[in-house]
């Protein structure tokens, strides 16, 4: 029987958020710290990278390896090339000012980044398009293993969203995915039964979702989930990010608490999809 009671494989992090595995560790931003971590499954973790800007919100690559972090309020997109240095990748600045929020890199190069106005396209031939707008605050995102349908937390809409990928990345056929009647999404992740995993930060829970909206399974904490994702050696470990949560305007005495933390539970499903 597979435990309901999550592990912690890192402690005293100051505002953790966006989880990837990459080349064998687990990556996330600890954006309170100003700091890109990863850790290995035994614990061990070594900061990758600290950037000059305040909220680093989210990571994910490229498909030749190359990093890119979401400067939120900056309104741009940075890249990370081989000597370490950071570049402008695309100055979101032009579709709207700031508020940036997550991003994930789907598996034909396409990289939707979302935020205040909704949603943008990045080619990787480079066009920037806005190609969905309207949400009740945006956040988590993930992308079926087909590349076939983009899923996107709605927090304050207490719902996942869907729509239909075209060829070109564009998206189509908007549709409610899963009401979560009291559930607030913020990080989601996709796993190979269909299913979705959100994190809960009011709540201060973990839960995978059928389409349509029937809960399968809760993971409950002491302190607010901001994200998760479901990959590991087996791939199916799903990792948590959790901190306690006090609002944004008390973010740097959450920051100075340094009660985040990765925590890992054994999953019925390995991930699937994008990120």
């Amino acid at each position: 029987m597979l435990s309901t009671v999550p592990d912690v494989l890192l402690s005293g992090l100051a505002m953790g958020e966006s989880p990837r595995w990459h080349e064998g560790r687990l990556w996330f931003s600890d954006w309170g710290a100003q700091e890109i971590i990863a850790v290995d499954p035994a614990g061990n973790s070594e900061v990758m990278l600290r950037v000059p800007f305040a909220l680093p919100f989210c990571i994910d690559w490229l498909p030749d390896g190359r990093l890119l972090v979401v400067s939120g309020r900056e309104g741009l997109l940075l890249r990370q090339e081989p000597d370490g240095k950071l570049v402008t990748h695309v100055d979101l600045r032009g579709i709207a000012a700031g508020g940036w929020n997550e991003i994930v890199v789907d598996g034909r190069g396409n990289t939707y980044v979302n935020g205040g106005p909704g949603i943008v396209l990045l080619t990787p031939e480079g066009r920037l398009s806005l190609v969905a707008r309207d949400f009740a605050f945006p956040n988590g995102m993930a992308i079926t293993p087909d590349n076939s349908t983009l899923i996107i937390a709605e927090s304050h809409g207490k719902r996942l969203t869907a729509f239909d990928i075209a060829a070109d990345g564009s998206l189509s056929n908007r549709r409610i995915w899963a009401d979560l009647v009291d559930g607030v999404p913020d990080g989601i992740c996709i796993d190979a039964d269909d299913a979705v995993w959100y994190a809960d930060v009011p709540n201060k829970r973990c839960v995978r979702v059928r389409e349509g909206g029937e809960v399968l399974q809760t993971i409950n904490h002491d302190r607010g989930c901001f994200a998760c994702i479901l990959r590991g050696p087996d791939g199916a470990t799903l990792f948590i990010i959790a901190t306690e949560w006090r609002g944004m305007e008390k973010m740097a005495e959450i920051a100075q608490a340094r009660t985040g933390q990765v925590l890992t539970i054994e999953a019925p499903a390995p991930g699937a999809g994008w990120p």
